[in-house]
């Protein structure tokens, strides 16, 4: 059949690897394909659609039981969409909360940085820096 593909053009198509897609199957992301008689899978194109969902999904930082639950729920197209935005809420509020922290390292890396005159280590203050949060 035409609408049947293998792994390598599945994998080609939403830029995974093939052990990615594998991986996906093990953990059951995305259901086990029928074989063919020679023992390959055999992907359609819902499959694809469903990977390219993940994929996208990841590249956003979602984990992969979030990427379960929003999977789960697109499969109920008429139910309503508290639980999906839930999930995206969720993720906003941790994707915040880390950018507060890099924001707040950035500060304390570009202040220890531009005080150094790259003089000898006993003057350096990275190390000083370092070595006074460590005794904290």
């Amino acid at each position: 059949m035409k609408d049947e593909l293998s792994i390598g053009r599945v994998a080609e198509m939403v830029r995974m690897n093939v052990p990615t897609i594998r991986y996906y199957e093990e953990i059951g992301l995305v259901p086990t394909p029928p074989r063919t008689e020679q023992n390959r899978r055999v992907y359609k194109e819902a499959d694809v659609r469903r990977l390219k969902f993940i994929r996208h999904a990841k590249e956003l930082g979602f984990d992969l039981d979030s990427i379960r639950q929003l999977l789960a729920l697109a499969g109920l197209p008429e139910e309503p969409c508290e639980e999906a935005d839930q999930i995206a809420r969720a993720h906003l509020a941790d994707v915040e909360h880390k950018i507060a922290r890099l924001t707040a390292l950035r500060k304390e890396l570009r202040a220890m940085v531009e005080s150094s005159d790259h003089g000898r280590i006993r003057e350096c203050r990275v190390i000083e820096v370092l070595s006074r949060f460590g005794n904290q």
